[in-house]
């Protein structure tokens, strides 16, 4: 897992500099006259979160970022000018005249800004005690939040959604590496398909997915019960927005996913009052966990050697690429099946069955039935497009 480590830049000196208000009193808000520089911070009215500029480790770059107020290990969870890094310690971040929120360099450039057109003047910029920053115009009503414009980490009461009728996705982006968290070559996201499920891709081909939402859980992480939920749900909206979130059940852990820059996705927490934050599971434990590893009807078994078998039924599509350990164009039936066979020749032959699988994930164009398993059989049986 990359935790993220912020490099010390900050002498007893500078500390003096920061915002002092009376007895010192942290301030959770940015005005275009209440502006926060180098080394100054945001903190959220809990202490939970912190926004402001660091460095990540081996660079010398400086970005805006959230990280939670961990005392002595703090992990960035949001960066704002992420592909405009700061080359030096006079950076500001600042609410425009236009209402915008922007991050400046110290020549005043505009390095990265919220990019609203329907800005209002006045607004004004808070950090919540959720790791939300959120722009509100001088009524009071949100105009942008970063939850909505996600990094590389999903925290509770977040959405990550797709929308099936215009296409607009709020998806995960990996960093590229732990000291450049300018956007990566993974992404993750909701996949509504005929059954919402959780994709990551790299690029634009699918590297990982969950199996689909059964109403509970996501059929192909076993290890997700109602424990690890901690209040996962997966919605649709019926107005074409399919979105996941979750809620922590236990307020006396800290807890959030990061998809990592080898497009991994970590499930981590910290318990309050410790510092140490703890791996609680990984999607990739091994090559059988990557898209497509073994190919189509091919099944996958990391503690096999080769790791790629076909189903019963099934031999290799080109058994040369096979031999050598390319599975990727995957298995193809040895027979056809019944269906097949009567329309091609006539002749039924022998009948068709069923063999039953474990511990694998279902296609991603499986369909939902009802129906109980003889029912769902003598469906399958009627259809020639049903497989298994």
């Amino acid at each position: 897992m990359e935790i993220i480590i912020l490099k010390s830049v900050i002498t007893p000196l500078l500390l003096l500099s920061g915002f002092c208000f009376g007895f010192c009193t942290p301030i959770d808000t940015i005005t275009s006259t209440q502006f926060i520089k180098c080394p100054e911070t945001l903190v959220s009215n809990g202490s939970a979160f912190k926004l402001g500029f660091f460095t990540p480790a081996d660079s010398t770059n400086r970005y805006v970022g959230i990280w939670y107020s961990t005392p002595s290990l703090s992990t960035v969870i949001w960066v704002a000018n992420r592909d405009k890094p700061l080359t030096d310690f006079s950076g500001i971040v600042t609410i425009s005249e236009d209402g915008n929120l922007l991050v400046m360099n110290g020549q005043k450039v505009i390095v990265w800004s919220s990019n609203l057109s329907n800005a209002a003047p006045n607004s004004s910029a808070q950090l919540l005690d959720s790791g939300n920053l959120v722009l509100r115009d001088n009524s009071g009503r949100i105009t942008w939040e970063s939850i909505q414009h996600p990094s590389h980490s999903f925290l509770p009461k977040m959405k990550i959604s797709t929308n099936t009728h215009t296409g607009e996705k709020v998806v995960l982006t990996s960093w590229k590496s732990p000291s450049d968290p300018s956007i990566g070559s993974f992404s993750a996201g909701i996949n509504p398909l005929n059954i919402p499920q959780v994709f990551v891709w790299n690029g634009s081909h699918p590297y990982w997915r969950s199996g689909p939402w059964n109403g509970q859980i996501f059929i192909g992480v076993p290890e997700m019960n109602s424990v690890f939920l901690n209040g996962f749900q997966v919605v649709d909206d019926k107005e074409g927005t399919v979105y996941e979130t979750f809620t922590l059940a236990n307020s006396s852990i800290f807890l959030y996913y990061v998809l990592t820059p080898e497009g991994t996705v970590v499930k981590t927490y910290r318990e309050f009052g410790k510092e140490k934050w703890q791996v609680a599971w990984k999607s990739n434990k091994s090559e059988c966990d990557v898209y497509g590893t073994c190919g189509a009807s091919g099944i996958c078994s990391s503690g096999n050697s080769p790791i790629c078998n076909c189903l019963k039924g099934y031999k290799p599509k080109y058994m040369e690429e096979w031999s050598r350990g390319n599975w990727t164009r995957g298995c193809v039936r040895k027979t056809p099946l019944q269906c097949e066979r009567t329309n091609s020749s006539g002749q039924q032959g022998k009948i068709d069955g069923f063999f039953r699988l474990t511990s694998v994930k279902v296609p991603d164009f499986a369909d939902w039935s009802l129906a109980l398993e003889d029912e769902c059989r003598k469906q399958c049986f009627k259809n020639c497009s049903c497989v298994a």
